[in-house]
């Protein structure tokens, strides 16, 4: 039954939505997600949604995607179909032109593969909802985002749901940072009642159907790397993350990676028993005077001393003639009274070398947790999370996110100098040590 009230349509429809559902379609967020596990009700909560908006939007365009047509047509327009007709909603289907009408409120629905997203320019839209997002490219979201410009609409939204596929725009965009506007919303696995109620065994029959690492990405939603192992398999964020704050009685630990773009460093302390990461540096296209005076406006005194460490190629002259740590050691002396100490290595270690270390640090082989990192560091712990090997390689894929490895390459250079093996007997320990 309906009723109309000020040019506002309101319609009863048969929907209880589980909990994530729920706060999925209560979020005023312009642009909103929907992350989950199969069987977590993804299909269900795009349809209600998308019939939402065509009630709060009467008389506006709208437009449902899928990455491709046959997805479109077998998965994503049937299951809003048979809403529509289980509820009794008059409706419109042209099947040549692949559009929908809301018979009562004549709002209107475009449904689109989003592969060609070129073909999605044009047409100004009150809302748009993708499903399966993770297996669209990131120019049909963005061409979409252009086109949620109705002036008439009530309220405008972009939504979609997926299931999880490892580190892509989509977590990047949704999960790994909060930007303004955007929201998303994780299901958990097994939320669904009304799936356990009708299969009870579903969960137990796909364990014996996946791989761990398959099971773990599409029953329990979690973020995995997709392509080769993860290069920091110790960390976690429940053993691995503490707010901290600096101990005025120990050393500031400042190690750097020097790169352009970004430019890189972390600043730590250390005990005999634990390195804490205290805080990050990162600027894109940055340069050593920056990094220098950032480090100085988050840190502007320190009783206790500062200790560098860095990449042995931070010796390298500039073109105007100084090397990195030449500036360093200038800036220092020009704008600070702090006692500064260098800890760098004549030669890097080799990079499995720090990897081994940094992995032992973070757990040893008897479940000792040597290193803890504050929450506020996300670009380092984006690459304990991120940094993968080359599939079937042990070789570290350093071209699939320039942002990745620098913070993580910064670490390893503190740690082959405060914690690596004591030598054996006939070798030498050094440590260049710059006054």
């Amino acid at each position: 039954m309906d009723r109309s009230d000020c040019d506002v349509t309101l319609r009863e429809i048969a929907y209880i939505p589980l909990p994530s559902q729920k706060q999925f379609h209560d979020s005023q967020a312009r642009f909103k997600g929907f992350s989950g596990p199969i069987g977590s009700g993804k299909s269900q909560a795009l349809c209600q949604e998308a019939i939402r908006l065509s009630y709060m939007n009467p008389g506006r365009l709208g437009l449902i995607g899928a990455p491709t047509y046959p997805m479109l047509r077998d998965a994503t327009q049937a299951a809003l179909l048979e809403i529509l007709e289980a509820n009794q909603i008059p409706y419109e289907h042209n099947k040549a032109e692949n559009t929908l009408v809301m018979k009562d409120i004549r709002s209107r629905i475009l449904f689109r593969p989003v592969e060609e997203f070129e073909r999605l320019r044009g047409t100004n839209l009150a809302w748009f909802g993708i499903d399966e997002l993770t297996y669209t490219q990131e120019e049909s979201w963005l061409r979409l985002e252009g086109r949620l410009r109705d002036p008439r609409a009530s309220r405008l939204c972009g939504f979609a749901v997926w299931t999880p596929k490892g580190f892509d725009w989509v977590y990047k965009k949704f999960i790994a940072q909060e930007i303004p506007g955007y929201s998303v919303v994780k299901a958990p696995a097994y939320e669904n009642r009304h799936l356990l109620e009708k299969v009870g065994n579903y969960y137990d029959q796909l364990a014996k159907s996946y791989d761990q690492k398959f099971y773990d990405q599409e029953v329990l939603g979690l973020y995995l790397n997709q392509s080769g192992g993860r290069a920091y398999s110790a960390f976690n964020r429940s053993d691995h993350l503490a707010a901290s704050k600096a101990d005025p009685r120990l050393p500031l630990l400042w190690a750097l990676d020097f790169n352009v773009d970004p430019m890189s460093s972390l600043i730590a302390q250390l005990t005999p028993e634990k390195v804490t990461v205290l805080d990050e540096i990162v600027i894109r296209h940055g340069t050593t005077q920056e990094a220098c005076e950032e480090f100085f406006r988050r840190f502007p005194k320190h009783a206790a001393g500062v200790v560098i460490y860095g990449d042995a190629s931070g010796f390298h002259a500039q073109t105007t003639g100084a090397s990195d740590y030449d500036m360093i050691r200038e800036y220092f002396s020009i704008h600070s009274t702090t006692r500064v100490e260098y800890r760098v290595p004549r030669s890097n270690p080799s990079v499995k070398e720090r990897l081994n270390l940094t992995n032992k640090t973070l757990r040893s082989a008897s479940g000792e947790v040597g290193l803890v990192v504050d929450p506020k560091c996300k670009e380092l712990i984006n690459d304990f999370e991120q940094v993968c090997f080359k599939a079937d390689t042990t070789v570290v894929d350093k071209d699939r996110d320039r942002m990745r490895t620098h913070l993580s390459d910064a670490l390893g250079y503190l740690l082959w100098q405060e914690w690596r093996m004591e030598p054996a007997v006939g070798e030498r320990r050094e440590k260049l040590v710059l006054g």
